[in-house]
């Protein structure tokens, strides 16, 4: 998979995956804060992690995207030891928001990174593939939480904060130095129409995502699941992943990415009303593994798509705006579980409505030549310029 792909891609790749073996914060943050604090412990998380994305995004205005991906993982890292040994409600929310303030830092230099060091034309290919990597890496992290999590949930924050720190090491050691990039001057830069509106789209999918991976190991067990299940689970999915991934990149190779997602965020839907209406516990798992296997499909379209369409010069502005859909996502999420008396049933509805989101407004037939399946995914001027 990796066939003809520079080093510094499979550089850092290798590092995201190191650091995923251990990534459990998100997805056991509700079990490790416990049913009094998890609503609480979940908003300042995400209200944190939003600040630490745009925090991400400015930085790459003044360091080498390698710079701030060492600085977010080890951050992260020894955040998540404070998190391992917090104890009572002020501790722990207060650890909470420095994970969270910490969480976000190398994700637009880690999309910035690969979008300068992919080849021309395999944007899709090398996102595609960051992301089966870290599914297939969540297999191994799955069998982990499986055996720690009895152990009682502190045991995943100290493996997370480990991987985090070795994954800081490996890219101090091996991901190339870089010359930082002049910035884009704040006064100057507006986000586009079509950017405000895939990040409303983006939003609605993280909601339904995050509602998802944030309370599956919550609710499996809330329905009488035995411990050891949720991270069994975790791993059946993270093993099919990687498989159906690549065959669904391969079928729709041809398709513009935004329709690719409109289809999968829709099958995304379906099988989350399975979850949301589902009681027992292998229905849960059975629609789980199928929500799985179809998000595996959409691995790293979102990220494409940017790095397509976004100006070189802007391009972290974009993925740290486009990026903030998550950061937006996390604290809305266990309030509206809350309102609808679950997750599932938010997560149904965002992903549902996010086709719709997508949808562009009407605009006339060109008059040119017409454009292909991938000139779709460019923005209007670059478009313009190659009909």
């Amino acid at each position: 998979m990796t066939g003809g792909l520079p080093r510094p891609v499979r550089a850092l790749i290798g590092v995201r995956v190191i650091n995923q073996l251990g990534a459990y914060v998100m997805s056991f943050l509700a079990v490790l804060a416990g049913p009094g604090l998890a609503s609480a412990a979940l908003a300042v998380f995400g209200v944190a992690a939003l600040a630490s994305r745009w925090l991400g995004g400015v930085l790459l205005d003044r360091l080498a995207p390698r710079t701030a991906v060492v600085l977010g993982l080890a951050s992260t890292g020894a955040a998540l030891l404070v998190l391992a040994l917090a104890h009572g409600p002020p501790q722990t929310l207060g650890a909470v928001a420095l994970v969270g303030l910490a969480f976000e830092i190398c994700e637009p230099a880690t999309q910035e990174a690969l979008a300068r060091a992919a080849p021309a034309g395999r944007h899709g290919d090398v996102y595609g593939l960051l992301g089966t990597s870290l599914v297939a890496a969540g297999a191994v992290g799955g069998l982990l939480a499986a055996v720690l999590l009895p152990l009682g949930a502190r045991w995943l924050a100290v493996a997370d904060a480990a991987t985090c720190l070795a994954a800081a090491a490996v890219a101090l050691a091996f991901l190339p130095r870089e010359p930082v990039r002049p910035p884009v001057r704040d006064g100057a830069w507006r986000p586009s129409g079509r950017l405000v509106r895939l990040t409303l789209a983006g939003t609605a999918f993280a909601v339904g995502y995050l509602a998802v991976i944030m309370y599956m190991p919550f609710v499996l067990l809330q329905r009488g699941a035995p411990a050891w299940l949720p991270g069994l689970a975790l791993t059946g999915a993270a093993v099919l992943a990687p498989l159906t991934g690549r065959l669904g990149r391969r079928a729709l190779d041809r398709l513009p990415h935004e329709r690719v997602l409109a289809l999968g965020t829709g099958l995304l839907g379906g099988a989350a009303v399975v979850l949301a209406i589902g009681r027992s516990v292998p229905v849960t798992v059975a629609a789980y593994i199928a929500w799985a296997v179809a998000d595996s499909v959409l691995q790293g379209r979102w990220q494409a798509l940017i790095a397509s369409i976004a100006p070189e010069p802007e391009r972290p502005r974009w993925f740290a705006f486009f990026g903030s859909s998550w950061g937006v996502a996390q604290p809305a999420v266990p309030g509206l579980a809350a309102l609808a008396g679950g997750a599932m049933p938010v997560a149904a509805a965002a992903f549902l409505l996010t086709p719709l989101t997508l949808r562009r407004p009407h605009r006339p037939e060109p008059t040119g030549p017409a454009l292909t399946a991938r000139d779709d995914d460019l923005s209007p001027e670059i478009a313009a310029d190659r009909t």
